[in-house]
């Protein structure tokens, strides 16, 4: 059962999302147990400092502890200066709850909870993938009687939407299950799982999780622009199933041409390419074959702040560039080589000869020589003239100036499904 609370009009209130909080916490047999919380980092929109207020209003007086962990996958590590930036404790007198960042890396962290075997992986990927998957994850979990998962849900080019058992996996996991699935979904192809409600990969989340027994609850958010349009709270797998509903009317703009050039500016929450990708993610359905993606972020230095390396390796290349060849890549993480597909799109390799259907352009600060060696074009983002780019769509021209949570689809493609 799925409790919810949707605004008629733009957002909700705090209080209506502090009364909506209280009364779903009351509900719950949590009264002197050990609760940990997992919470987005940064790089996704929502009111955190918000809601962290209010479970210490609601709920820090009837636990015996309450912490936190920050679902980063492969992010990096979050500082004590912008967990309290990201919570809004850094002049408040809310006590100052235990905040975890987890460690895809580190194997001291993790437990093996179970495997999928190999004939389910062949079932769920209809045959694309023959393997057995080992499922590990954060160890401190069970150190804990209850999880929460309070964490918004958008269009995701992975899963197809974010949030639910997301959080757990890749949110809290180690690198196998990431990588399998992150290579799963960069075979069937952004364009085919970005806004898709049930994909392959969301049934290897959903499976996963299963392997979780410990109690779980999920406040499954859906924002608009700085607020909360919606609230959902129920198992990971119903309130999220709710969430995606409201974010497919939320998140999704249609247009009716695809566009000849898109300046897609990154929002300084993404600080590295790896983060900032998304800004090709969501445009990729509305992008003419031929046309170019500008990544806009003069903020941004760093291709991968945990990946760099094997980025600067391989480079940004086609999905099929990788699978004709994949004796060459076999010792990069597929993890990787599922974020360098879908930051370069679509497009075909045959004959040795790669042809992308867009040409992705970083406008940052990262060196024209290393944008050319990581396979991206270059443009100075001091030579962009951003008024230029505006109010031109029915000239082929879109301007978006806080990419990578609103995908773009045609109206004809989006009919068709």
């Amino acid at each position: 059962m799925v409790k919810e609370k949707i605004s008629p009009q733009d957002n909700l209130s705090e209080k209506e999302l502090s009364e909506f909080l209280a009364d779903a916490l009351a509900e719950m047999d949590v009264d002197g147990k050990k609760v940990l919380v997992i919470i987005p980092d940064s790089t996704r929109t929502m009111p955190l400092h918000i809601f962290y207020k209010m479970m210490h209003e609601h709920l820090g007086h009837r636990v015996r502890e309450l912490n936190y962990l920050i679902a980063l996958g492969t992010h990096q590590p979050m500082s004590d200066e912008a967990i309290d930036r990201m919570l809004g404790r850094a002049d408040s007198d809310i006590p100052r709850y235990q905040v975890h960042n987890h460690r895809w890396d580190d194997p001291d962290q993790l437990r093996e909870i179970g495997w999928i075997r190999r004939s389910e992986v062949e079932k769920i990927s209809n045959g694309l993938f023959g393997e057995e998957v080992p499922v590990h994850i954060n160890k401190i979990i069970y150190e804990y009687d209850h999880l929460m998962v309070l964490a918004p849900t958008f269009p995701h080019e992975v899963v197809g939407f974010s949030g639910g058992n997301k959080y757990f996996f890749p949110g809290i996991s180690g690198p196998k299950i990431l990588n399998f699935f992150h290579w799963l979904g960069a075979v069937i192809t952004n364009r085919k799982v970005i806004g898709t409600k049930y994909t392959p990969i969301r049934e290897v989340v959903d499976l996963a999780a299963s392997m979780v027994d410990l109690p779980k609850t999920c406040f499954s958010m859906v924002v608009k622009g700085k607020g909360v349009k919606g609230i959902f709270v129920g198992s990971p797998e119903d309130a999220w199933d709710r969430a995606a509903d409201l974010s497919s009317q939320e998140h999704i703009r249609y247009v009716d041409n695809p566009f000849k050039e898109v300046l897609s500016v990154a929002p300084p929450m993404y600080e590295d390419v790896w983060t900032a990708g998304k800004c090709m993610y969501k445009l990729e359905p509305v992008i003419q074959k031929g046309g170019r993606l500008i990544i806009f972020a003069p903020h941004i230095t760093e291709v991968s702040y945990t990946h760099g390396k094997h980025i600067d390796e391989i480079g940004y290349h086609v999905r099929d560039y990788f699978m004709k060849q994949m004796d060459k890549f076999s010792h990069i993480p597929r993890g990787v080589l599922a974020h360098s597909t879908h930051v370069k799109g679509s497009g075909t390799y045959e004959n040795g000869v790669e042809t992308p259907n867009v040409d992705v352009v970083l406008a940052t600060s990262i060196p024209e020589e290393r944008c050319r060696k990581i396979n991206l074009g270059y443009m100075d983002p001091a030579g962009i003239d951003i008024d230029a780019y505006k109010n031109r769509e029915k000239e082929g021209v879109l301007y978006v100036p806080k990419a990578g949570e609103i995908l773009y689809r045609l109206k004809d493609e989006a009919a068709s499904k």
